[in-house]
């Protein structure tokens, strides 16, 4: 139950009573709980466009559903994005690392979270039913189901320091790789085949991401894994819309 509290505290601003866990490390250990907050955001994020959509026409309610889903994140993975891609706009690995953990924004920071707000946005208003509450459902469970992957594949960018190497240490190898099943079934179960592919486009995509990062950096880092979620739930996004002229 502790590892819980930690993955709703960490995940969301929602106030949760309880004692969690001490140290960096139980955010790994915690991370089997990941996909699970991310469904439960899911199912909410359906419900709250679906009671807007009866009072607003669909772009306002999609955007005021994206503005939602970050408020109730803490923004914590959008700033993960604009961390990384202003790091990686620098050429010395030592100064990427440097800039990364830099609070303020650069120009690349903020036109990466100017196109990844727009992008979802759009894309939630572009989605259609019957299937718009499970591709809603799918895109922040794929998101907190990608790092957990990359996580177990990918060594910390700087051992021993930060969160990102604590959720590294604490990670179970095998959490990604289970999770990663559950999900593409998850997937297949709501809505198909393409279901399975909103899946996999959301976590090969996170998973670029992260490959990409990792050999710039040396390895992950808090930043880079919070950026995987958000990549991921944009694949996932994007395909949805993409798909449905296929019936999605």
């Amino acid at each position: 139950m502790r590892s819980l509290i930690v993955a709703v505290r960490f995940l969301t601003v929602l106030p949760v009573p309880g004692r969690e866990a001490d140290g960096a490390v139980a955010l790994g250990r915690a991370a089997w709980w990941f996909p699970v907050v991310g469904a439960a955001l899911g199912i909410a994020l359906g419900g709250f466009l679906h009671g807007l959509e009866r009072l607003f026409p669909p772009m306002v309610a999609a955007v005021l559903v994206v503005a939602g889903w970050k408020a109730v994140t803490g923004g914590i993975h959008l700033d993960g994005l604009a961390d990384l891609l202003d790091g990686l706009a620098v050429g010395d690995r030592s100064r990427r690392l440097a800039i990364m953990r830099d609070s303020r924004i650069g120009v690349f920071g903020a036109v990466g979270l100017i196109f990844a707000v727009s992008i979802a946005t759009v894309a939630v208003s572009e989605l259609s039913d019957p299937g718009r509450a499970s591709v809603l459902l799918l895109a922040p469970l794929v998101g907190r189901t990608a790092p957990l992957l990359a996580g177990a594949w990918l060594r910390a960018a700087t051992p021993g320091l930060g969160l990102g190497a604590g959720f590294v240490a604490g990670l179970s190898r095998g959490a990604g790789a289970c999770w990663a099943v559950a999900t593409l079934l998850v997937g297949w179960a709501l809505l198909g085949p393409a279901g399975t592919v909103l899946v996999v486009v959301g976590l090969v995509s996170a998973i670029a991401l992260a490959l990409g990062a990792s050999r710039r950096l040396g390895g992950v880092t808090g930043d880079v894994l919070g950026a995987v979620v958000e990549v991921a739930e944009l694949g996932v996004l994007v395909a949805g819309t993409a798909l449905r002229p296929s019936g999605l």
